[in-house]
């Protein structure tokens, strides 16, 4: 579960952010210098992350680009930015939240398989068993800069936040 956790992580880091989407001609378009558009994707994610299994849905505004380079050193690093609304569903009780994610994020992913990823901005983020360790919940929305360092087995190592918990996500859908 621990590989389910880095992709969720991953998947959610992937799909926050943005900031301006007029910042650059390619960004705003969706054409050209490699920025490819991030398509709307619907998922159920599974009890673990929180106590209970809820819906992941994209009902509306969706301007999200990511761009992936790869290093001299060889790590793979995608520069996420845009826009996007997430509906968290609990389909047991029907609570739900809509939220609108946006600003920058830099995920990299190192030759040895260690993984660190930086959101500056607003976004979502699930990681599976949680961040109580770190003083955070299992899934949240944050505002500043997130910052979560993974080992190569997927374990979390560091987690950081320079700003604030928005929504804790599990809290909401009780």
């Amino acid at each position: 579960m621990r590989r389910a956790g880095l992709i969720v992580a991953l998947g959610a880091l992937l799909g926050l952010l943005g900031g301006s989407a007029t910042a650059s001609p390619a960004l705003a378009d969706g054409r050209g210098g490699g920025w490819v558009f991030n398509a709307p994707e619907n998922f159920t994610v599974p009890a673990g992350f929180c106590p209970f299994a809820f819906q992941v849905t994209q009902p509306g505004l969706d301007k999200s680009y990511t761009k992936a380079i790869q290093t001299p050193d060889g790590s793979l690093v995608f520069f996420t930015n845009g826009v996007r609304d997430f509906t968290f569903t609990n389909p047991a009780n029907g609570e739900s939240i809509t939220t609108k994610d946006s600003g920058l994020s830099t995920q990299t992913l190192n030759p040895d398989g260690s993984f660190t990823a930086v959101q500056n901005g607003v976004g979502w983020v699930g990681i599976y068993g949680g961040l109580a360790a770190f003083g955070l919940p299992a899934v949240f929305v944050s505002s500043g800069k997130l910052t979560l360092t993974f080992d190569p087995n997927g374990n979390i190592t560091s987690a950081s936040l320079n700003g604030h918990v928005s929504v804790d996500i599990c809290a909401a859908l009780s």
